[in-house]
């Protein structure tokens, strides 16, 4: 690696991956805070986030999707249960399994959330950026996309 280091296109891109990573990162914290998520751990936000994508899904199959044990999938799913976010009903084919939902107030919530960080993205761009920057930021997220789709 130290020789690649020597070459300053290597260098260069190097230096901007790492700025990359440290800019996403802060964003994505920004926008975290932006949504007002509360005290939920990363673990139940994500089931939160799988369970609106994919619809309901038992203790089971969520605890596999998440590479996790059934038992720890359980006690996430508890305390969102617990905090009116999650509800469980059984599973019509086997009833020994509850099937999990989100609630309708969950729902909301998330959407509210989507709202607040697109405001604060749209507030931000308008009174931050000129015109011609809002421009060059609209060309820099079409480049940003072909790393998702890479």
């Amino acid at each position: 690696m130290s020789e690649q280091h020597s070459d300053p296109d290597i260098a260069r891109a190097l230096a901007v991956a790492e700025e990359l990573r440290v800019l996403i990162s802060t964003l994505k914290r920004r926008l975290r805070e932006e949504a007002h998520l509360g005290d939920f751990t990363w673990s139940q936000i994500q089931v939160v986030r799988r369970l609106e994508r994919e619809g309901s899904a038992t203790v089971t199959s969520l605890a596999r999707a998440e590479g996790v044990r059934p038992q720890s999938m359980g006690e996430t799913l508890s305390v969102l249960k617990a905090a009116g976010r999650g509800s469980g009903a059984p599973d019509p084919p086997d009833v020994r399994q509850t099937v999990l939902s989100l609630t309708a107030a969950c729902r909301e919530r998330i959407k509210a959330g989507r709202v607040a960080r697109e405001d604060w993205l749209f507030r931000t761009i308008r009174t931050k950026f000129a015109l011609g920057e809002q421009k060059e930021l609209a060309r820099a997220i079409e480049l940003l996309k072909r790393f998702v789709d890479s």
